[in-house]
């Protein structure tokens, strides 16, 4: 998949299009993707997505946003393993915010060729969220592309969407976060240094690099990691503030590679959240951290074990 940063200002090719956050590219937008993707190939052209950076609802309201599900990267990985040719980044600013709606749609037609685009059903866009599928139809006539508006998927009985994902992760229900999803939820980070606290106490973690406001999940998790070997490793995770040795309210993601002894600085990593054994909590010592740490080791492997037969 090739990436370009902001829009050209005239298309060398037409393109079909869908635009939207996409954050965490679940079912829902798994199955407007397929759609956009097949409609391009039948069309010969490129499949393309518009999306966002910052999200627009982190640009006008950081301290109040919902926590990403994915950060810019994660959210490219999956678009291209959607079988997606172009994924266009524009930079959500308040030049961006200003486009009235009927700007909005030039600088598609324009910059994307867009000859055919598909939208959620519930898109908005330009200044005030004045633009909808009836512009977009009367756009379409007279600029000559098609346009479909995709109904939000239901599954199981459920209407999928992000909001009902982070919710789910947010309770813990890994298993209710995967079926929306259609996959684990996953963070994907590059190992930095760490205190090596891990170390000390028995369990050298890897401490992964988190690239967002706030983490959607906290606690202790079953995981797997991908990016070391040709086969998922197993581990068990703590995704939280560290209350027992440390006081300054970041979020941190430790994982612990069941069985693994090698060097993983600078490398990337996905961390696969498949259950949560329990909630964050703090110990009056180390000792007692270091027993509970073993408690969770062994209840991670009893998982996996289980998972296996």
């Amino acid at each position: 998949m090739q990436v370009f940063r902001g829009i050209p200002a005239r298309a060398l090719h037409s393109t079909v299009l869908t635009i939207g956050n996409f954050d965490g590219v679940h079912r829902g937008h798994r199955a407007l993707l397929a759609k956009l993707t097949g409609l391009a190939k039948q069309a010969g052209l490129p499949s393309a997505v518009m999306t966002f950076e910052p999200n627009p609802r982190e640009f006008f309201a950081p301290q109040s946003a919902p926590a990403r599900l994915a950060s810019l990267r994660e959210k490219l990985q999956l678009l291209a393993e959607c079988g997606v040719d172009h994924a266009y980044v524009c930079a959500f600013n308040q030049r961006f915010a200003a486009l009235t709606a009927e700007d909005f749609v030039e600088r598609i037609v324009n910059g994307l060729g867009v000859r055919h685009l598909m939208i959620g059903d519930d898109f908005r866009f330009g200044k005030g969220r004045t633009g909808d599928f009836a512009l977009l139809q009367q756009a379409g006539m007279e600029h000559g592309f098609g346009v479909e508006a995709m109904e939000t998927l239901v599954h199981e009985g459920e209407r999928v969407s992000s909001s009902a994902v982070r919710e789910a992760l947010d309770a813990g229900d890994l298993e209710h976060a995967e079926r929306l999803l259609g996959r684990p939820y996953c963070i994907s980070g590059r190992v930095l240094h760490g205190e090596k606290l891990g170390r000390k106490l028995g369990y050298a973690t890897a401490n992964i690099q988190l690239k967002r406001l706030k983490a959607p999940l906290s606690g202790i998790f079953v995981v797997t990691v991908d990016g070391i070997a040709d086969h998922p490793l197993e581990g068990v995770a703590s995704l939280g503030v560290r209350p027992t040795v440390s006081t300054s309210g970041l979020p941190t993601l430790e994982v612990y590679i069941f069985d693994f002894q090698g060097d993983l600085y600078r490398a990337h990593l996905r961390v696969n959240f498949l259950h949560r054994l329990r909630e964050e909590a703090k110990f009056d010592s180390l000792e007692a951290l270091t027993a509970q740490i073993a408690r969770d080791v062994a209840a991670a492997r009893a998982y996996h074990a289980a998972q296996r037969l």
